[in-house]
């Protein structure tokens, strides 16, 4: 009766590797890869606001001079796009 029982147990073992990636897949998908187009424009976009916020929360009371010579340009970057 054991031996019946281990090699049932190979049996599935060996099944769950072979189909390893299907289960993957199943699971645990990849959601960057269902992303469409309007989705990536959407998350750079709001990751570019993030940006400005923060160089603009930088800023302060003392305004432009508070930022460096970098900040200054990637400002100047990101509020071209």
């Amino acid at each position: 009766m054991i031996e019946i029982v281990f090699l049932f147990l190979i049996l599935i073992l060996v099944l769950l590797f072979f189909n390893r990636e299907w289960i993957k897949n199943k699971f645990f998908p990849n959601k960057e890869k269902n992303y469409t187009l309007d989705d990536k424009f959407n998350s750079d976009k709001r990751e570019r606001e993030k940006e400005i916020d923060k160089l603009l929360s930088k800023m302060g009371k003392n305004g432009i001079d508070d930022l460096s010579t970098k900040d200054r340009k990637r400002l100047d970057e990101l509020s071209k796009m």
